[in-house]
């Protein structure tokens, strides 16, 4: 994932619309590299962070907002699975 992408999650609370956030880091040689962290967001209202590990099998996560393991657990195989669309441009991160 290159640039934050939004997610629609529903809850035991009620729909929630997330946006996620990678957290990338251009190298001094100019290549794209991705960390393995992603910021949650609920608006302005941030809910923690999702962290994978180097082959995006394993994760972790710090939620401070209230999701269950299972919501977080949805979110991380969103995240695992997507793919980023054949024109995305590393050299325009947000």
């Amino acid at each position: 994932m290159i640039h934050h992408e939004s997610y629609n999650l529903e809850t035991t609370q009620g729909p929630v619309h997330i946006t996620i956030t990678p957290i990338n880091q251009s190298l001094h040689n100019g290549d794209f590299y991705s960390t393995g962290i992603y910021k949650l967001r609920d608006g302005v209202v941030g809910m923690g962070e999702i962290t994978f590990d180097n082959d995006m099998t394993e994760w972790t996560y710090d939620v401070t907002d209230g999701l269950t393991y299972d919501e977080v657990a949805e979110i991380a195989e969103y995240i695992k699975c997507y793919k980023n669309p054949a024109d995305a441009d590393p050299n325009l991160l947000q």
